[in-house]
């Protein structure tokens, strides 16, 4: 019998990960938003990510089918698990994983023996077998790695990005022993066009995804430096980029704002792993630091700029673009 696949987390990354698994399995797609789930059966997706004709397919096909549902009992059917909820930080800037928590207790709730879950959401190194796993365990009663067993293998979704879709990006997969970490890349490849990664283990899969993110942080946190300093040399940062962009290795990163749900949030997770191993990261954090004091920056530039133009600010409109994510 072939396994029912059930998707915990039906936003942006789980989404479209239901409807491309719908394409091979049977799949039942949770979200706890009732008003989500609603908005998914009329056949619209407010993320953009999947649009009404795919999603009529995916639900309405006459072979394979997915159902999306607010209903946690529905997942007793599953026997896999793939975990896509988000990993915010709180009002410190520390690791916020109660909806990691939460997902982990609904899985051990409905778990059976030799049912196999994967987690996608983005976490430091070690979360899902130090933090996840014993929750799984606790609340099924079911031994790690004898009568289930846990996969990782993170998004890489670029939201409104119609070209690197799911399908197109290649995906890094990891499992808890060697049989396991096998049978997730197999599932992965079933979907994946642009080929999957099997890493050496969960931990360097967790550690490969969370560097990402921060990687990109501390590019544009540079070009945001860079724009400071050139501002005050009256200097067209700009310009400065297109001539040093002449030479081969040079990389093409730009300054600006840095928002959404991913590159100032992952390097957080990482700083968090890293102090509490006795470790106080200076280029991850000046990063976050310089991005986040962009946003005060670019309003102390544009009050100068309407002084100097004697525009008054009460008659002024200001149109933002891209405003949900940054």
């Amino acid at each position: 019998m072939k396994d029912i696949i059930g998707v915990i987390g039906l936003g942006y990354v789980g989404l479209p990960l239901a409807v491309a698994f719908s394409k091979k399995y049977n799949i039942i797609g949770y979200d706890k938003n009732s008003s989500r789930v609603e908005e998914l059966n009329s056949f619209k997706d407010s993320t953009g990510e999947v649009s009404s004709l795919k999603l009529k397919k995916a639900i309405n096909s006459n072979r394979l089918n997915l159902i999306t549902t607010p209903k946690i009992k529905k997942l007793h059917n599953a026997s896999i698990f793939i975990v896509t909820v988000p990993t915010p930080i709180d009002h410190n800037k520390n690791p916020d994983l109660k909806p990691l928590i939460k997902a982990s207790e609904t899985i051990g709730k409905y778990i059976s023996k030799n049912n196999l879950v994967i987690f996608e959401s983005t976490v430091y190194p070690g979360t899902t077998e130090e933090v996840c796993v014993p929750v799984i365990e606790r609340f099924s009663k079911l031994k790690f790695n004898e009568e289930f067993f846990v996969g990782y293998s993170p998004e890489r979704i670029n939201p409104g990005d119609k070209k690197r879709t799911i399908d197109k990006i290649i995906k890094i997969t990891s499992g808890s022993n060697e049989k396991t970490a096998i049978r997730v890349d197999n599932l992965y490849k079933e979907i994946i066009k642009a080929g999957t990664y099997l890493a050496p283990s969960i931990k360097i899969a967790e550690a490969a995804k969370v560097i990402e993110n921060s990687q990109r942080d501390i590019n544009i946190a540079f070009m945001n430096e860079l724009s400071k300093i050139f501002n005050l040399l009256n200097i067209d940062t700009k310009e400065v980029l297109k001539a040093a962009s002449t030479k081969w290795n040079f990389l093409d990163f730009q300054p600006g704002l840095v928002g959404g749900h991913c590159i100032g949030v992952d390097p957080y997770y990482l700083a968090y792993k890293s102090m509490n191993v006795g470790y106080k990261p200076e280029i991850i954090l000046s990063g976050r630091t310089i991005n986040d004091s962009m946003p005060i920056f670019i309003y102390n530039q544009i009050n100068k700029l309407l002084k100097q133009k004697k525009i008054n600010k009460t008659s002024l409109k200001i149109l933002i673009l891209g405003f949900t994510f940054k």
